[in-house]
This record gives structure tokens, sequence and C-alpha cells, in this order.
């Protein structure tokens, strides 16, 4: 299941001519845009976008600027379309790093048998992660996305990012709070402090405060044990793998704690 049996590469193209797979056909735009051309409908794609297009799906691919892109076949896809889709922009690139790595290892033949499977299973798990039924808008998601990859770092300028974005600040704010129950600054908070219970669990209390806090995000190790002790009751060196670890809290969750 999820075997890739082909992966390519085009260069600058225009015109793909119209052909069909035996197998699902998986292309990522790595620049410009185009259209798909099928049957009874045509799809728009652009950079950073994914194509999934299911088995003996004839189709033509044409763009007027050109684009670039990496595509690829594989053999019983368990993706749940039975129809073209197009997964709209892989913000955290994710998708790219795998595709690459795939195109890498197809390349390598050596590899290929051992690590393509491997690849196979993450980029459709990753695709199937992507599909259109998540909680939030594309700007909400868009933001906690940002949040998840930079949190532990300590340097990480929330606000600076919020700035860049082509929006009201304040708007965005009051966004993410409606849709998680939360401020874009709670839920870095919450992340880091999830991540501290994590770390202090596992370690089951070696090594200091101050490197769990720089760990996990915090630069002020005091500022830390104030907010983990009113999160979780109890001061970080008095949380041991005894210590009941704190559930993750669901959407509905965050909403009650608010």
């Amino acid at each position: 299941m999820n075997n890739i049996i082909y992966v390519g590469k085009h260069a600058l193209t225009w015109t793909v001519s119209r052909h069909l797979h035996k197998g699902w056909e998986l292309i990522y735009c790595t620049k410009g845009s185009g259209r798909l051309m099928f049957a009874d409908r045509s799809l728009s794609y652009g950079e950073n976008d994914v194509a999934i297009i299911p088995p003996m799906s004839p189709h033509t691919n044409v763009s007027e600027d050109g684009f670039t892109n990496i595509h690829m076949n594989l053999l019983d896809a368990s993706l749940p379309q039975t129809e073209p889709f197009i997964i709209r922009a892989d913000s955290n690139g994710f998708l790219l790093d795998a595709f690459t790595a795939a195109f890498y290892y197809y390349s390598e033949a050596s590899a290929a048998h051992t690590v393509l499977p491997l690849y196979g299973q993450l980029i459709v798990g990753l695709l199937t992660s992507c599909q259109p039924n998540r909680r939030h808008s594309d700007t909400v998601q868009r933001i906690e996305d940002h949040i998840l990859q930079h949190y532990p770092d300590c340097t990480y300028d929330l606000n600076g990012y919020l700035n860049s974005l082509p929006f009201n600040t304040e708007y965005l704010k009051k966004m993410f709070k409606r849709e998680t129950g939360l401020t874009p600054l709670q839920y870095l908070t919450d992340k880091r402090l999830e991540s501290a219970a994590r770390t202090l669990t596992t370690f089951c209390g070696k090594g200091n405060i101050s490197e769990t806090a720089h760990l996990c995000g915090f630069a002020d190790p005091l500022y830390f044990s104030r907010l983990f002790k009113k999160k979780y009751g109890v001061s970080p060196r008095g949380y041991t793998a005894e210590t009941p670890f704190p559930a993750i809290p669901d959407s509905d969750d965050m909403k009650i704690m608010v």
C-alpha cells in the first residue's frame, strides 16, 4: 500500500499533453501556476499546492507562465479522494521536504527499495492530515502552524510575526481567540508549558529548571516556574513521573478554560 513506483521533476514547462496513469499521481508545484484540465472540470493550482489525481483520470496540465514540479505515481494509495483534488499551500514545507527526499531516493537505486516505501506512507499521511475538514480558517491555521514550529525558541517574536501578516493585528488576535478559545499568546504559552511538562515527565526531574525552561521556549526560569505552578498546581521541581500527566485540551476544553 502507498507504494511509490515513479518520481520525476519538470523543469520550466508550459504544457503536459493529455495522459492518465494506472496508479495515483501526486504533483507538487514548486514554482509557477497552471491548470489541470479533466473531461468535466479544471483545477487551478499555484506554488506549494499539491494535486491529487486518482487512477485512470485523463488530464492535461497547462500554464500561461510556466511551472516546475515534483510528480510521483503510487499504487494502492490509501487516500480518500474519488475525484481530482488540490491541497492548498504547504505552509510549513513538510510536504516539499518529503517529495524532495522521495525524488532523491528514487534516483538512488541502492536505497530505493528500503526507503521509498517509508516516504510513500509519510506523504500519504501528510496529505490525509491536510484534508479540508480542518477546524480552523486558513488564516488561524497558518498562525497555529507557525506557533507550533517556533514555540521552543526563546527569541520567537510572535507579535512580529502577526504584524507581518496582511491583516490588522488586533483583528487577528480576536479571530484566533474566536476559533481556538485562546489568544495567540495564550496558545503559545500553553504549548510551551505542555512541552515543559512532557520534558519533566520524560527525564524524571533530571537536569535543572533553567535548562527545562530554555528548552521549552522560556528565557526567564522564574517566570516559567510561576506560570507552570499556576497551570499545574505544582512547581516544576515537584513535577515528577508520579504526577498525573496533563491532558492536552481540545478546542472545547480551551473555550471552558477562557
